[in-house]
């Protein structure tokens, strides 16, 4: 099974080679424009970044859990923030 810092390593590299700055990744995968990620747009970011697809949905879904401090059941900015930061470390 993929660890969770290969999944972190993963996205880490998507954003890194294919967007000027998180921000930009963010907005890109945002597809409905509310400022928020939804799992759906959650498991494309994932899709882009190579996670299989068996356990996309359990990855976005843990993500979720794991950065969504509002408990809104999706992604603000803020959040996604934290999240960059814990991978970048």
């Amino acid at each position: 099974m993929t660890s969770k810092e290969q999944i972190l390593k993963k996205i880490e590299i998507l954003i890194t080679n294919h967007f000027d700055s998180p921000k930009k990744a963010f907005a890109f995968f945002d597809e409905d424009g509310d400022k928020k990620l939804s799992k759906s747009e959650i498991k494309n970011l994932l899709q882009e970044a190579e996670i299989s697809g068996f356990i996309r949905g359990i990855v976005a879904s843990k993500l979720i859990d794991g950065y969504d401090t509002d408990g809104d059941k999706q992604i603000s900015w803020s959040e996604f923030k934290i999240a960059i930061e814990e991978i970048s470390l």
